[in-house]
């Protein structure tokens, strides 16, 4: 399975993004095949925290243009939605000491974790802080 970082997600809906088109694309074609992808909540989470955020775009995206985007991804047949699963502090844990994770990076380690639990074989960012994580295989489609 394939899964989507929130910074994708980002500049698939913000038609100002510089990467727009292209991450809109990707996205896309995953909402349109037929091979389950899937969004971690933490990526929706930050998703909807980002756009909405007036310090970040001017002007931002609103609260309902987020939900709405979101529903829109929802709604694709292919589509999952991740979290934390039983294993999930063993992961982290591993996530954690293996890359000599703290502060912020503990965000991505939480990802990381959630994407192992639930067999992703590749994770679809432009942040190459994931690069952190061996387990994790990842892929700018951007590039």
């Amino acid at each position: 399975m394939i899964a989507v970082d929130s910074n994708i997600l980002v500049y698939a809906h913000r038609v100002d993004a510089d990467w727009h088109l292209t991450a809109k694309q990707t996205i896309l074609e995953l909402a349109e095949g037929r091979t389950t992808w899937g969004i971690p909540w933490p990526c929706i989470h930050e998703f909807l925290a980002v756009v909405s955020h007036p310090r970040i775009y001017n002007p931002p995206s609103t609260t309902r243009q987020a939900i709405e985007q979101v529903e829109t991804w929802l709604s694709s047949p292919s589509v999952v939605v991740i979290g934390e699963s039983q294993d999930h502090w063993d992961l982290l844990k591993a996530g954690l000491t293996q890359g000599q994770i703290k502060g912020p990076m503990v965000h991505d380690a939480r990802i990381s974790a959630i994407c192992q639990a639930h067999g992703v074989t590749e994770f679809f960012t432009a942040d190459r802080d994931f690069s952190r994580f061996p387990l994790l295989s990842t892929r700018n489609p951007l590039l």
